[in-house]
């Protein structure tokens, strides 16, 4: 079972249990699970060999690898991407086209002859009139260029796709990013709980057997012995859920980071928290920076590039062509009697749209429904931008301010066990003051954990509506 095992295991280590806090959960983990003792691994040959160092792995290099595997991201560039093609492909259907034409046409004669084609020699009649003879010959360079407002107006709309599409994909990395801080910053606190968990364990076992022994001295009752016990049975099912919890936590980071998910891995963090950011900085970052607001404004930009290209249906078209190459009964740039078959064309077209039975009007209709319905949509989200911005700015700042309280209580109640268990020692204390002592320390702990996760957690936030993350 592969376990990610925390840099920052090691915790506040404290004099008051009677053994060193644990280094590594995984260790930990495999001397309570196998009752084994260090002597025994102390005492392997040194010629056995070592495991495979796990990966090191820092928030930074988490954010890369789920970068690279997470489906959704994927599928945001993907688009990112397409909507830059689509605005290439809108830009060269503004440009003449060109086209090289060849055809080859045989048409069954009709039994007549006549003189419509080159040379002043009789040739047999095609049966259809449409064609100019029986063998006929093309071989032409089209160029072709059609002049209107739908153009331009797509050019516009995938523009604008192209630039929603961009700002898709970074609400989406965003979204990625604060994930995964959460759940990297969750391991952290799993780990390192685990560690609690242990320590509590082995702090409760030790009571149990000062209880026992001053039962036995005759300095306190067997009801002492017996609510030790149950603490330390207690103790004993919190630090199985610990490990269930911290074993669910690396399946969920290592489903974005690796191949298998049970890849063995180091989490690395620095153990102070980073300051916060000013709150006018934070605003003037998120008024440039927030990806839902330009995701909004080019959906705006799009439905207003759609109602411009609904109106230009009502605008005529101006198509130009010009045509270079043979177009005879011959495969030849020369006819009989030095005929020039090599020539060009040109022509000129205006289509002027007249009746549609309105449904040119309609779809003007439709569009300008849609781009009211994207402005208000634009509106919404600044206004859920500003609150949000307020909320999490708020919840940091908060999460920020309670650090130092939560390390205050944890210090606090540390001195507090150790005193309980001293006057418990000399007979001052009950056994009820020193298992409240060890309750309180465990929930301090596990207290600083949880506001050092709810911090990071609320600072990815910040950074996601801000882009400095």
């Amino acid at each position: 079972m592969s376990l990610c095992v925390s840099l920052r295991a090691h915790f506040r280590s404290d004099k008051t249990w009677p053994i060193p806090p644990v280094s590594a959960c995984a260790c930990a983990l495999l001397l309570l699970t196998t009752g084994l003792s260090p002597l025994v691994f102390s005492q392997a040959p040194e010629t056995a060999p070592q495991a495979a160092q796990p990966e090191v792995i820092t928030l930074d290099e988490a954010i890369r690898r789920a970068e690279a595997n997470e489906p959704n991201f994927a599928s945001a560039k993907a688009a990112s991407r397409a909507a830059g093609l689509d605005k290439s492909i809108a830009i060269g259907s503004m440009l003449p086209s060109v086209v090289y034409h060849n055809q080859a046409l045989y048409t069954q004669p009709n039994g007549q002859v006549n003189q419509a084609g080159q040379g002043v020699t009789s040739q047999p009649a095609p049966r259809f009139i449409a064609n100019n003879a029986v063998r006929e010959y093309a071989s032409q360079a089209n160029i072709n260029e059609t002049l209107g407002l739908a153009g331009y107006a797509g050019l516009r709309r995938a523009d604008a796709a192209s630039a929603m599409a961009a700002a898709e994909l970074e609400v989406s990395r965003r979204g990625l990013v604060a994930a995964v801080t959460s759940l990297f910053y969750g391991s952290l606190a799993a780990d390192h709980k685990l560690a609690i968990a242990d320590r509590a364990h082995l702090e409760t076992s030790d009571f149990t057997s000062l209880t026992g022994k001053r039962e036995q001295a005759r300095e306190a009752a067997h009801a002492d012995v017996v609510k030790a016990q149950l603490e330390d049975q207690q103790r004993q099912r919190d630090l199985a859920d610990a490990k269930v919890a911290a074993e669910k936590a690396h399946l969920e980071l290592g489903v974005l980071l690796f191949p298998d998910p049970r890849t063995t891995c180091t989490l690395q963090s620095d153990d102070n928290a980073p300051p916060l950011t000013s709150r006018e900085d934070v605003e003037q970052a998120a008024a440039k920076n927030n990806p839902e607001l330009k995701s909004a404004l080019a959906q705006f930009d799009v439905s207003k590039a759609d109602v411009l290209a609904a109106r230009a249906a009502l605008l005529p078209d101006l198509g130009l062509n010009v045509t270079y190459g043979i177009d005879a009964p011959q495969f030849a740039v020369n006819g009989p009697d030095k005929v020039q078959n090599l020539g060009y064309s040109a022509s000129i077209t205006l289509d002027i749209p007249i009746f549609d039975w309105l449904s040119t009007e309609h779809k003007i209709k439709q569009s300008e429904i849609k781009r009211d319905a994207a402005k208000v949509a634009l509106t919404a989200a600044q206004r859920q931008m500003i609150a949000r911005l307020d909320e999490t700015y708020s919840e940091a700042q908060a999460a920020h301010d309670q650090l130092a309280s939560l390390d205050d209580s944890v210090a606090t109640a540390a001195e507090s066990l150790r005193l309980t268990r001293l006057r418990y020692t000399g007979g001052e204390a009950t056994v009820l003051e020193v298992v409240d002592a060890q309750n309180a320390y465990v929930t301090a702990q596990n207290a600083r954990e949880d506001g050092r996760v709810r911090y990071e957690t609320a600072r990815a936030d910040l950074q996601t509506l801000t882009g400095t993350l």
